[in-house]
């Protein structure tokens, strides 16, 4: 390959980085520009600092669009055993848990980012921090690459910006601006894996409660989706792996203006039936006891004077003073807490975002765009958002490698 194929991306997060190594390595002449002083910032913030780097079980099934196929060809062609012997040939070694997620084996996220600095330094890639794209166009000589203090000539552009999520990373919408500016579709974008705001007037005052619960997303008075894990009670609403494993499907039903209700089963591993003989008994065993301190053997403390509100019944009145009904009342209630969403924590709080470039404008063979030759796009600044468990770094790798490839023919 020839050195005057002059490559730019515009982005240096997991799908920058990755095309920026398949490109050099496949002969081009590459340059990154970002804007932040160091790449890879939401890199090193992901998983808590571990970087949960992929997952094994991946599929097209685990991601969210208009059109969620868009990945599979891309999911393909970067599969775990490829991956992990890419990950090899950069110094990076890994570990995976049983439930597919993997994490580089010193567990820290900075071991992936200079794994893949080295990477590309190495490649001959030049990296440009502190440079922010202002805008793109194309002329005949090819795409012009404006900066505040100059401007550049390349043959090929790759837009791997990223979205809104996490602004105080550096997360902008320019992307979607360049994209714009080329005639491209933008899909309106919405927070995901990010808290939820709640309509209540209790759930502040739960705040710092933290219980293993069943949570199921109701849409406009249907059920929609159930899941089990940690919830977390906080000063605005709600959080924890539970509700970011549903934050997607909340966020996009409140962009779209429709009613958001979480029903939460605060005992998951009690069915109706075993529940009641399980209370039943303790309420035979202890009848003297208040119902606040009975049932602090099974739920979390401060959540059980909001339970017994709701039913109008006194925390501190004994067990025995509770009738048949209202048995049955707080049963229902302990399994079906129900509670309105009325918002999200926003892009600040949100670990991706849904929404973003249009694919069915883009090839998803090679990640260029249909309209404007020689434009490419990878990663989340395109309108796929994965789930929680590393799923949206699998696609950041995979398109970014298939674009890399592409541009450095």
């Amino acid at each position: 390959m020839s050195p005057s194929n002059k490559v730019a991306i515009i982005g240096s997060g997991a799908a920058g980085l990755m095309a920026a190594l398949a490109a050099a390595r496949a002969g081009a002449d590459v340059t990154i520009y970002e804007h932040n002083n160091s790449v890879g910032k939401k890199i090193l913030a992901s998983g808590n600092g571990r970087c949960n780097i992929i997952n094994t079980t991946v599929s097209s099934k685990d991601y969210a669009g208009v059109d969620p196929s868009f990945t599979a060809y891309a999911l393909q062609q970067l599969t775990f055993q490829a991956f992990e012997t890419l990950m090899h040939s950069i110094g990076l070694l890994l570990e995976c848990k049983s439930d597919g997620r993997c994490y580089p084996l010193s567990n820290e996220a900075k071991a992936v980012l200079i794994a893949f600095k080295n990477a590309v330094t190495d490649a001959g890639v030049k990296i440009l921090t502190e440079k922010k794209v202002t805008a793109l166009t194309k002329e005949k000589k090819g795409f012009i690459v404006h900066c505040e203090d100059e401007k550049s000539v390349y043959d090929k552009v790759l837009i791997a910006t990223g979205s809104q999520a996490a602004p105080q990373l550096g997360a902008t919408d320019d992307g979607y601006r360049f994209a714009h500016s080329f005639g491209h579709k933008i899909i309106s974008q919405y927070p995901s894996l990010v808290q939820l705001h709640l309509n209540s007037k209790i759930h502040h005052k739960m705040a710092g409660v933290k219980t293993f619960a069943e949570v199921t997303l109701v849409i406009d008075n249907k059920p929609l989706t159930k899941v089990k894990g940690d919830i977390l009670f906080a000063s605005y609403g709600i959080s924890g792996l539970a509700i970011l494993d549903i934050s997607q499907n909340a966020s996009y039903a409140l962009m779209k203006k429709q009613r958001v209700t979480l029903e939460i089963n605060l005992l998951p591993h009690f069915d109706t039936q075993t529940l009641g003989v399980t209370l039943e008994k303790l309420f035979d065993d202890v009848p003297n006891r208040p119902i606040e301190t009975v049932l602090s053997t099974l739920l979390p403390t401060k959540t059980i004077v909001y339970l017994c509100e709701e039913i109008a019944v006194n925390p501190l009145k004994a067990v025995s003073s509770l009738s048949e009904k209202e048995i049955q009342k707080l049963i229902h209630l302990i399994q079906n807490w129900k509670f309105e969403v009325n918002g999200t924590h926003g892009f600040k709080h949100a670990e991706v975002s849904g929404g973003g470039v249009a694919t069915e404008q883009i090839n998803d063979k090679t990640m260029e765009s249909k309209l404007i030759s020689g434009l490419y796009f990878a990663g989340e600044v395109l309108d796929i958002v994965g789930r929680r468990g590393g799923y949206n770094f699998n696609f950041a790798w995979a398109s970014g490698m298939i674009a890399g490839k592409e541009m450095g023919k």
